[in-house]
């Protein structure tokens, strides 16, 4: 009788355990989009002084996109996505400060209020501030490993870890573009693939 008890109970466990999984994944992808959403509005400019403090986990991170082909309607995916198209192999520091550029501008005045609108902006006039969101290709990750890395760069950025190393940095550009915008702005810095200006 235990036998048969134990029985069912390990088949009763490997029905349900993918769904209590699938679950429980689907409540850290909330939970950490949720917390995303706090720590943006925290380093925004229209925000007030004191943002209650929240971490984002590694863990909700990835389950909040894991795959790169979350619907792009969240910090987490806005800005990890951004820092993958901007700058996937170009290296982790390339990555950095990109998503320094990205955070830079969702503090300040001149910018839009949230990562997905500083990623979008300009996009209802045919001028994104960001080529890819406006290249007219899928969005979708094609390389899970630079993912990966965009997406741990992505929660440090989001929970104000992440050092900038473009020192406020606005604006950016690959080195072997020439922005008409570059000679009246300020360099703050360069790397090897991009260079960084403020107004």
């Amino acid at each position: 009788m235990t036998r048969r008890i134990s029985l069912i109970l390990g088949v009763l466990t490997m029905t349900l355990a993918p769904s209590l999984m699938a679950a429980s994944s689907s409540q850290l992808a909330a939970l950490a989009v949720k917390k995303a959403e706090i720590l943006e509005q925290g380093a925004s400019s229209s925000s007030p002084a004191h943002a209650p403090h929240v971490v984002l986990t590694k863990e909700g991170v990835k389950a909040a996109d894991p795959l790169g082909q979350a619907p792009l309607d969240d910090p987490i995916s806005c800005l990890s996505r951004s820092i993958y198209w901007e700058a996937k192999g170009a290296g982790r520091k390339e990555m950095e400060a990109v998503a320094s550029v990205m955070m830079n501008r969702l503090g300040s005045s001149g910018f839009p209020d949230t990562i997905c609108e500083v990623v979008q902006q300009g996009s209802e006039t045919g001028h994104c501030q960001f080529s890819w969101w406006c290249d007219g290709r899928p969005d979708q990750v094609r390389e899970p490993d630079e993912y990966d890395i965009a997406r741990e760069i992505a929660r440090r950025a989001l929970n104000g870890t992440l050092p900038d190393p473009t020192h406020g940095a606005l604006f950016f550009h690959q080195k072997n573009v020439f922005p008409y915008w570059a000679d009246s702005f300020t360099k703050t810095a360069e790397t090897r693939a991009f260079e960084f200006y403020r107004p």
